[in-house]
């Protein structure tokens, strides 16, 4: 039977939008390594004593090895050093890396400062918006957050649910155990700008000065009901920060102006207050704006409370900033979804800052990679189509522009019910 060709010309038909990854001559893996600026980590390793600490188990090879562990789901300290023992091979040719034994990796994690891990990536975040400053910048848009030219900062908290019996320097509760991430994350880039690993022992009010300490006069912050302290609230009115938030629903005020006389649309009142309590009173003399609207959630509409300083925006814009605070739950989902933060590879405190840390430097590198190709998928997908391709020599922007989703615009897909998540329930306004 004579062969038949079928091609997209004759045919008329399009070319199909997959073409072949261009070949390169290091892997995958390395090439996102290689986006770590050279002799950084030996640098930080002199600065924070690591390097004290090592022989024959280099800091480097330390980081690479974590590195893997978040790229591939790694069940524990064996899994690890086994599956880089059998790529041995091409690790070395990651500016020397080394496999680890299981006891070599497990005592890196326990006796070596997470303080290397932390400078690591900010000093990684720092050197990739020097290389794409439209990286850092953010980018432009029609949604609300991006027509304001000031930076606005999205302030929350995510527990880690560890293991109760084996981390006593983290229980919460009597049966329970669990790390707390406090994040600032910048709302135009979707990029931490401050973070704070720690247990879960205080409140979400009580970090809150640490994580905001670094915002300027002008900026926007936005928080959930969790983090109203009046004193903290007052003290970023007197820096010129502007804020919103929820309130809570025992708030004693009066009402000395009234903004609108009657309903409009969704928004119910616009007043001018003053707190009576006595205690917050006395911790905030100021009048606050107190917005009611009614606000979508899960296809119903409820009726929610913000507060803000600010008084000469728009009541519909007070109440969609809150609703963009949304994006930080998108990713906390994100990083939780993909990345390793279920299974721990140490029990000590030390160990779960290293593993925490380093997530949040392979979510930057993965970002970076999606901002150079133009990715226009979730960043699930970013991330499984790097897994699946970690140890092949294949140009990494080629391969993901060849992926068949890098024609549109740069939006990594925030996806928060692509994953099910225990303690998380999706809710569009806080």
């Amino acid at each position: 039977m004579a062969r038949t060709e079928f091609t997209c010309h004759k045919a008329g038909m399009k070319k199909p939008p997959h073409s072949t990854p261009t070949r390169s001559k290091f892997t995958v893996f390395r090439q996102l390594c290689n986006l770590i600026p050279q002799h950084l980590v030996s640098q930080l390793a002199r600065g924070t004593g690591a390097q004290e600490k090592s022989r024959s188990f280099t800091p480097w090879s330390h980081v690479v090895s974590l590195l893997f562990a978040q790229f591939t789901h790694a069940l524990g300290l064996n899994d690890v050093s086994d599956s880089l023992r059998l790529h041995s091979g091409p690790l070395s040719a990651i500016r020397g890396a080394t496999p680890p034994s299981r006891n070599g990796l497990s005592t890196a994690n326990r006796t070596r400062p997470a303080a290397l891990a932390e400078q690591l990536f900010w000093k990684t975040l720092e050197h990739l918006q020097s290389l794409s400053p439209a990286f850092g910048a953010g980018r432009a848009g029609k949604r609300l957050a991006h027509r304001f030219k000031t930076a606005i900062h999205v302030v929350d908290a995510t527990t880690i649910q560890l293991v109760a019996h084996a981390l006593d320097w983290a229980k919460h509760r009597r049966r329970k155990a669990a790390a707390k991430c406090h994040l600032r994350l910048d709302l135009h880039s979707f990029l931490p700008r401050f973070v704070l690993i720690d247990t879960a022992r205080d409140n979400d009010a009580k970090r809150a000065r640490e994580v905001c300490a670094a915002i300027r006069a002008g900026e926007i912050v936005l928080f959930d009901k969790a983090y109203v302290d009046f004193v903290h609230l007052h003290d970023l009115h007197q820096r010129g920060v502007f804020w919103v938030t929820r309130a809570k629903d025992n708030m004693a005020f009066r009402v000395v102006q009234r903004r609108i006389k009657k309903p409009a649309g969704k928004i119910l009142r616009d007043d001018e207050i003053l707190l009576t309590g006595p205690q917050s009173r006395a911790d905030y003399p100021q009048r606050l704006r107190r917005v009611v609207a009614l606000v979508e959630v899960d296809g119903v509409e409820r009726e929610m409370v913000f507060l803000t300083n600010n008084f000469t925006w728009a009541a519909s814009t007070v109440a969609e900033l809150y609703r963009c605070r949304w994006q930080i739950e998108v990713f906390f989902k994100q990083i939780k979804q993909t990345l390793q933060l279920a299974d721990f590879l140490g029990n000590s405190a030390n160990a779960v800052r290293w593993q925490v840390w380093t997530a949040l430097l392979v979510y930057v590198l993965l970002r970076y990679q999606a901002f150079l190709s133009r990715w226009g998928s979730s960043f699930v997908r970013l991330w499984t189509c790097v897994r699946a391709a970690l140890w092949l020599k294949l140009d990494a922007l080629a391969l993901l522009k060849s992926y068949g989703t890098a024609g549109g615009d740069f939006r990594l897909l925030g996806q928060p019910e692509a994953a099910y998540l225990p303690g998380f329930r999706p809710a569009a306004a806080g």
